[in-house]
């Protein structure tokens, strides 16, 4: 019975430590890039669309009607 116990626990031991061998083998994530402060940034957009913004918050539009108002400006019409 000492026997089967014994061969019992050095398999066990054997497979907790071989599955630790795996993870310590395996490579670092690569780290996130941080989140910006602000999803729209003005320097990345062109004058012509930062006007066209200002003035559909001047009418109170938003949702679709905003996003056609501003697609309409844009385009000069």
């Amino acid at each position: 019975m000492k026997i089967i116990t014994l061969v019992s626990a050095c398999a066990v031991s054997a497979f907790l430590m071989g599955g630790a061998a795996y993870a310590i083998d395996a490579a670092p994530a690569a780290p996130a890039k941080p989140a910006s402060t602000s999803s729209m940034s003005t320097t990345t957009h062109s004058a012509k669309s930062v006007e066209c913004s200002k003035e559909a918050d001047a009418k109170g539009l938003h949702g679709k009607e905003r996003k056609k108002f501003r697609e309409e400006c844009k385009k000069g019409k």
